[in-house]
């Protein structure tokens, strides 16, 4: 690979480089072939909180599930949702 021939600019903000790099071809400022891999070891995936309406029964049948594995029911739905979704 080719050495990179210009250098980075000084950004003002992140909005500011977001729309630089968003437009400009990396390989012209960094070389890659000296890349290494980073690792993050406590990275957590991001969150959201949902609403999520079920008929009364249904929650009822989903945390007596939840206790009969001892956990908690919100986590025991997240894997079945898992499950289901690459099952």
């Amino acid at each position: 690979m080719s050495k990179p021939t210009k250098a980075i600019p000084r950004f003002k903000n992140e909005a500011e480089e977001r729309t630089f790099w968003e437009s400009q071809d990396s390989t012209a400022y960094v070389d890659w072939s000296k890349a290494k891999r980073a690792v993050l070891p406590n990275l957590k995936p991001t969150t959201r909180t949902i609403s999520l309406r079920l008929p009364q029964h249904l929650l009822d049948s989903i945390k007596a599930a939840a206790n009969a594995r001892d956990v908690p029911y919100q986590s025991l739905i997240k894997v079945w949702l898992q499950e289901k979704l690459h099952g």
